[in-house]
């Protein structure tokens, strides 16, 4: 298994992590199949999404792989009056990753990271290291670290 960027970074901080492989086809790239692949609950694994806001012109959020994100409540909890996805054309160019193999670590540039508060029910949760095909499990608290994120209920009631 080749390692990725996120890898060696979460290497560089001495983190502990396991990654998993399984097998991916477009048409399963969500978050929920990945779940069902790599034999975790779907609350365990979690996706990596960006947006863009008014105030916050780039950020990162990552959210259980059931769960959907409420676009007016996203921008209330991270500082902006509105937001919306990046486009997917965009997404390789500003982070250096792909659709289905976008991690939280490891961009070509730091964005202000969100992490839904549900990560810190479980003792590992599952995040993309940055390629297709595999998930790296990790504790919630090493992510916050890393990736230098904000706890907040991204999905919750508000």
């Amino acid at each position: 298994m080749a390692k990725t960027n996120a890898c060696r970074i979460l290497d560089k901080h001495k983190i502990v992590y396991e990654l998993r492989e399984y097998e991916w086809s477009e048409e399963e790239l969500d978050a929920v199949s990945v779940a069902r692949k790599i034999g975790l609950p779907a609350a365990q694994v979690f996706k990596t999404l960006i947006l863009m806001g008014d105030v916050l012109k780039y950020f990162v959020v990552i959210i259980p792989a059931e769960a959907e994100l409420h676009l007016k409540n996203t921008a209330r909890i991270t500082g902006n009056k509105s937001c919306s996805m990046l486009p997917v054309k965009e997404l390789l160019p500003l982070t250096g990753y792909i659709r289905g193999g976008c991690s939280p670590i490891g961009m070509k540039k730091h964005f202000p990271t969100f992490l839904d508060e549900s990560a810190l029910q479980h003792s590992r949760i599952s995040i993309s290291p940055g390629q297709r095909g595999m998930q790296v499990l990790l504790a919630p608290n090493d992510l916050v670290q890393v990736a230098e994120a904000k706890i907040v209920n991204l999905v919750g009631n508000p």
